[in-house]
């Protein structure tokens, strides 16, 4: 770690500063359908799971019920999901995929995958920079459990 303490020496602002450019980087491919970033990352989330409960959402995107359940309001108003209540559980909220959200999983992908390839990274690359990102999350994660 850098002596001197300076804005660009930390490692919570290059973190926070790429976040943003991210969500103004996502926003070319997904303008298309109407998507932010959040929602796109809802969907991703649904195709690989679909059917399941606004806890299991909340935990998987990190999100609070209080975030998610507006951002759920405004895809089902879209068209893109369903939200029902659980027939076994009253209490619970089962997100379903639409069609819509079933038949422009592929478009979606499709049109990131084109953005992202502008970042030219290489397969090598891209698998590091996701390893340095993980394993970063992993030890805020026990830091912050230890921290309670």
């Amino acid at each position: 770690m850098p002596k001197e303490v300076t804005l660009n020496d930390q490692i919570c602002f290059q973190i926070s500063r790429a976040h943003q450019l991210f969500n103004k980087f996502y926003q070319e491919p997904l303008e298309e359908f109407n998507l932010t970033y959040v929602q796109y990352i809802t969907l991703l989330s649904l195709w690989e799971n679909d059917g399941v409960t606004v806890n299991y959402l909340s935990q998987k995107l990190g999100l609070s019920n209080g975030t998610l359940t507006p951002l759920l309001k405004r895809l089902e108003k879209a068209g893109w999901i369903t939200r029902n209540r659980d027939k076994a559980d009253e209490r619970r909220v089962l997100i379903h995929l639409t069609q819509l959200g079933k038949d422009k999983k592929d478009p979606i992908v499709e049109s990131v995958q084109g953005c992202l390839n502008r970042l030219n990274y290489s397969d090598e690359e891209f698998a590091d920079a996701m390893d340095t990102i993980i394993d970063l999350q992993h030890r805020l994660e026990r830091t912050n459990e230890s921290n309670k």
